[in-house]
C-alpha cells in the first residue's frame, strides 16, 4: 500500500465565543472540527459526507490552509504544513487546490474568464511564462469542455454548470496533485450535476489527481468515491470503502442517512426500512458528553454518555473477514442493510 499524499491527525478547529466589547472574555468555543484522522492516498477519491453543519467545509479549508488548525497535524508528503508560512506555504498551496461550492460567488464578476483562470499564473509565474498564459488558459477551457473562444466572456454570460467548469479549470491551472471539491454540485440542477461529476471523475483518471469530494448527497459521493468518511458534529464516525459504507454500514448515524436516500427501484423502496432520528443536531458549542450522537440514537445506553467511542474496527468484527470489518465510532456497532438490493422473490 502506497504512502498517503495527505495525512490528517487529530485536526481541530475551534472558533472562540466571546462576551464584551472592549474587554472580550472567551466564554466557550464552537467546535467545528474536533479531532479528525484521515488519509488521502495518491490517485484516490475520498468522499466526505454528513449533514449541514457537521464540519465538512471547515475541514476542506484546513486542507488547503485557508483555515489554520487550532490543534493537530496536517502532513503533505510527510511534511507538516500547519506551521508553514511565506514561500514554503506558497510552494505547498500550488499542489493543493480547491473547487468552491457556489459557482456564482466564487468567480469575480468584473474579471473575464481568461483573467480568472489565468490569475494563478500571476501568483506562481514559474508555472507559465507570461507570453504563454493565454494559450494555457485556452487549453484549460478545452480540458473542462468549454469553447476556448469564450476566453473574453464574463461569468454572468455562463450557466451554473459552465461557471463550475470555469472554477475547475482555475483549480487545474497550476497542475496540482490534490483537488479539494467542497460541495461542487449542490447549487446545480440534477442533469448538470451529472456532467460536472463525470468531468471530475474523468480528470481524476487522466491527470492522476488525488481528489477529496465533499457533499451531503450520499448517492453522488458513492458514484465518484473510492473510500467514504461519514462526519457528525466535527468528527468522522465511520470510514471505509464505498461498498462497506453503503451496503454494510455499522454506525447508526450512517444507517439513518442511507435510509433517507431516494431509491429508484420501486420494490426496494417498498421494503426498505426508514430510520427517523428524533430531536435536532446539537450545537457545536455544546457538544454532548461521551458519544456525540447519543442524543438522537435509538441504541444509546449509559456507557454512551460516559465514554467517547473511538474510530476503530468494532471488537465483534475484528476476528472476522468481510465488508463489515471497517472503522466505526460506536460502542454498539452492528451491521445493518438499510436498503435491500431487490424486492422479495415471489
Amino acid at each position: 500500500m502506497s504512502e498517503p499524499i495527505l495525512e490528517m491527525r487529530g485536526l481541530v478547529k475551534h472558533y472562540p465565543l466571546t462576551r464584551g466589547i472592549l474587554f472580550k472574555k472567551q466564554i466557550g468555543a464552537v467546535k467545528a472540527v474536533d479531532g479528525v484522522d484521515l488519509d488521502l492516498l495518491p490517485g484516490e477519491t475520498l468522499g466526505i459526507v454528513g449533514e449541514s453543519g457537521c464540519g465538512k467545509s471547515t475541514l476542506a479549508k484546513m486542507m488547503v490552509h485557508l483555515e489554520r488548525p487550532t490543534a493537530g497535524v496536517l502532513r503533505y508528503k510527510g511534511e507538516d504544513i500547519t506551521q508553514l508560512s511565506g514561500r514554503a506555504l506558497k510552494r505547498v498551496r500550488r499542489n493543493i487546490q480547491m473547487v468552491f461550492q457556489d459557482p456564482y460567488t466564487s468567480l469575480n464578476p468584473r474579471m473575464t474568464v481568461g483573467d480568472i483562470i489565468g490569475e494563478p499564473f500571476d501568483i506562481h509565474p514559474e508555472v507559465a511564462p507570461k507570453g504563454d498564459r493565454r494559450r494555457r488558459v485556452r487549453e484549460l477551457l478545452d480540458v473542462v469542455g468549454l469553447n476556448p473562444e469564450y476566453i473574453n466572456r464574463y461569468p454572468h454570460q455562463f450557466s451554473g454548470g459552465q461557471r463550475q467548469r470555469i472554477g475547475i479549470a482555475r483549480g487545474l491551472a497550476l497542475r496540482p496533485e490534490i483537488i479539494v471539491a467542497d460541495e461542487p454540485v449542490s447549487a446545480l440542477d440534477v442533469s448538470v450535476q451529472a456532467q460536472v461529476i463525470n468531468l471530475l471523475a474523468a480528470l481524476q483518471r487522466e491527470l492522476g489527481l488525488s481528489l477529496v469530494f465533499i457533499s451531503h448527497d450520499l448517492s453522488i459521493v458513492r458514484h465518484i468515491s473510492d473510500r467514504v468518511g461519514v462526519m457528525y458534529l466535527g468528527r468522522v464516525v465511520e470510514l471505509g470503502r464505498d461498498e462497506e459504507i453503503y451496503d454494510h454500514p455499522t454506525h447508526p448515524y450512517t444507517q439513518a442517512l442511507l435510509s433517507a436516500v431516494p431509491v429508484p427501484d420501486p420494490l426496494a423502496r417498498e421494503h426498505r426500512e426508514r430510520i427517523l432520528l428524533g430531536g435536532d443536531v446539537p450545537s457545536p458549542a455544546h457538544i454532548p458528553s461521551g458519544c456525540r450522537f447519543r442524543t438522537r440514537c435509538w441504541k444509546a445506553r449509559e456507557r454512551c454518555a460516559l465514554e467517547v467511542p473511538l474510530l476503530a474496527v468494532p471488537a465483534e468484527f475484528r476476528l472476522a473477514e468481510g465488508p463489515a470489518k471497517h472503522p466505526s465510532a460506536c460502542h454498539f456497532a452492528e451491521e445493518k442493510r438499510v436498503v435491500p438490493t431487490a424486492g422479495p422473490s415471489d
